[in-house]
């Protein structure tokens, strides 16, 4: 990616999927530079989420890392209303000043996906439950996934809990024939 004829490293792809982790696909594509900031010693992103609803998060180290990184390279860290994330012009590899929209973050996806010889039918919605359950079987609480992931109900966040769904070897082996 080239940002005012400057060459970009994939570093806000890699960044904008870290984002997506946790986080609705609308409110990462709806954010602009200056709702990355620093809280103390580390960083915030602050999402607008639906219903008009605004989540502050701290920022993993290495997603902080990957958004300086980006931000530098970019000179977005320089436009504070600007899209965090801005859309590319054509296939110019260049930066607009067009936000994304979530139909571009899917389409983005589903080209690495294709790229990567990896199956069409994740989602940017599938990173979010990959991101709650990788936090679960981490020793994350069912609690603090709900608030990271802003859902008003914690019986929403255990629907995107997937660890019941692994078959295990030792599962199998219980079997008596």
């Amino acid at each position: 990616m080239t940002h005012c004829g400057q060459s970009i490293s994939p570093h806000p792809r890699k960044a904008r999927v870290a984002a997506e982790f946790y986080s609705r696909a609308g409110a990462v594509v709806n954010l602009k530079v200056e709702d990355y900031y620093p809280s103390g010693k580390r960083f915030l992103l602050r999402f607008k989420e639906k219903g008009g609803k605004e989540k502050e998060l701290p920022v993993h180290h290495k997603l902080e890392e990957l958004l300086d990184q980006y931000l530098k390279a970019s000179g977005l860290e320089k436009e504070p209303g600007s899209p965090l994330f801005p859309a590319s012009i054509g296939k110019t590899g260049k930066l607009s000043r067009r936000p994304l929209v979530r139909t571009d973050a899917a389409d983005m996806l589903k080209r690495r996906l294709k790229q990567a010889g990896l199956p069409a039918h994740y989602s940017p919605h599938s990173f979010r439950a990959t991101g709650i359950t990788n936090f679960l079987e981490n020793d994350g609480t069912l609690e603090a996934a709900q608030r990271i992931a802003g859902h008003a109900d914690s019986r929403t966040t255990k629907l995107y809990d997937r660890r019941g769904q692994k078959v295990l070897l030792e599962d199998m082996e219980r079997i008596r024939y």
